[in-house]
């Protein structure tokens, strides 16, 4: 019986991992391909009706009108004639790769403990492996932003593709920003401590804006001295001050918003970031002059106040842009990593409550590259910039259309299933095999 149960634990372990690890990351690009006849949406507001395109060395050689010249094709030639090429989806503000099961504590590495966390960096605890990850590509999100939560000053964001085998092969910019929760001016009676139920101004609100304040200070006089003793939260603050990295600043309500500007303001911050921003509306002039882009929260929700429109989530965005601001699309909240894959959608239901559907595309492929600073190498069909992008049988933004029969990520061929095509797999065909009985 003891021998039995020796050699049957590696074949258990085999059999899970053949059934629920992720597909081995594509090997790296070796021969050209060339896309001919497809809709090319660039993701700047462009489209090419008939395009040619060419992939080589992990890079957009060539983006034209296939009718408007004779370059010859090169290598693999992909005939798609009434589909659709988009660049790859980048979904900002995402926990994905750092909680795989959220009722299981082994598997959640999204917080740290502590308040002021500026050293912390999430991508050492992004799982590549994920296979919440995984379930991205099949709607074209190929691009993520791995951001921490908790505390006043969560830490440190990093951007990822993902298909890889480790976090060091996925990141694309490492600590790109970092990430503030900016004290809420109301909160809800603490029923455990005593106090009634409802929402009620927050006593704490500018003595937790005080402390914020204090640790700037501190941190720039500690940066000003001859730092005797290593302090790393202010040593991380360094790279922040001079510019080279965003602060992404989380908040919801029009005062917080207005104490957002009078704070960047007072310490002289640069490359300042709203992220959620649910009264950005009230307030768009002064982000506007302040040259403050918005990460405007999940689009799929519902409105905070009852006296305000229904359609408040869904029109957000559209709002935003038409007075002018950069505005991206993220996907935080319940069930915001499973969730990340409706990216394309949320930008769908923009269109429908009335932007443009190029405008909605950039707010989830140029202009959200642009927010977290990596334009140069991806968010539109460019040549020289990364091969990150993918083929779809219709409309991308249309959860009926949005069929991806090819994906790219820097001139990889990557892999579109996931343990969920697996299984609609599987039960198609036992349901096939019913009918014809």
């Amino acid at each position: 019986m003891k021998f039995f149960k020796i050699n049957l634990l590696p074949v258990l372990l085999f059999i899970s991992a053949t059934v629920f690890a992720q597909q081995t990351p594509a090997p790296e690009q070796t021969t050209p391909v060339t896309i001919v006849g497809a809709t090319a949406h660039i993701g700047n507001g462009e489209v090419i009706k008939n395009s040619l395109i060419i992939l080589e060395d992990g890079k957009i050689r060539t983006i034209t009108d296939a009718t408007s010249t004779k370059m010859p094709y090169r290598g693999t030639v992909i005939e798609a004639q009434g589909k659709h090429v988009y660049p790859g989806f980048i979904a900002p503000n995402s926990t994905l790769g750092l909680v795989e099961i959220d009722a299981v504590k082994q598997s959640d590495d999204e917080d740290e403990l502590g308040e002021m966390l500026p050293h912390v960096r999430s991508i050492i605890a992004y799982n590549a492996e994920s296979q919440v990850v995984e379930s991205m590509r099949p709607n074209g999100v190929l691009i993520g932003q791995i951001t921490p939560r908790g505390g006043r000053i969560s830490g440190t964001s990093s951007i990822v593709q993902f298909d890889a085998w480790n976090w060091e092969d996925a990141v694309l910019k490492e600590n790109d920003g970092l990430h503030i929760n900016w004290p809420n001016t109301v909160r809800r009676g603490r029923w455990w401590q005593g106090e009634e139920p409802g929402i009620k101004p927050n006593d704490d609100y500018e003595k937790d804006l005080l402390k914020l304040s204090e640790f700037i200070r501190n941190a720039k006089a500690y940066l000003a001295g001859p730092r005797t003793d290593t302090n790393l939260p202010f040593e991380a603050m360094e790279n922040v001050f001079a510019g080279n990295k965003r602060i992404y600043i989380h908040a919801d309500a029009e005062k917080e918003i207005i104490d957002i500007l009078a704070f960047k303001k007072e310490h002289d911050l640069k490359n300042v970031v709203l992220v959620g921003g649910y009264d950005a509306f009230k307030v768009a002039d002064q982000l506007k002059e302040n040259d403050i882009p918005v990460l405007v929260g999940r689009v799929h929700e519902t409105p905070n106040l009852e006296d305000q429109d229904y359609d408040l989530p869904y029109k957000m965005a559209h709002l935003l842009n038409e007075k002018g601001l950069l505005v991206g699309l993220e996907t935080s909240g319940g069930m915001e990593r499973m969730n990340s894959r409706n990216l394309p959608f949320y930008a769908g239901t923009v269109v429908a409550f009335g932007a443009d559907k190029e405008e909605a595309l950039k707010m989830i492929t140029s202009n959200t590259a642009k927010i977290l600073g990596v334009d140069d190498q991806m968010g539109t069909l460019e040549v020289g910039k990364d091969a990150t992008l993918f083929i779809s049988e219709g409309d991308a933004l249309d959860m009926r259309t949005n069929k991806l029969t090819k994906a790219y990520i820097q001139g990889r061929d990557i892999s579109l299933e996931s343990h969920q095509t697996e299984l609609a797999k599987r039960y198609s065909e036992k349901f096939e095999k019913q009918e014809e009985k």
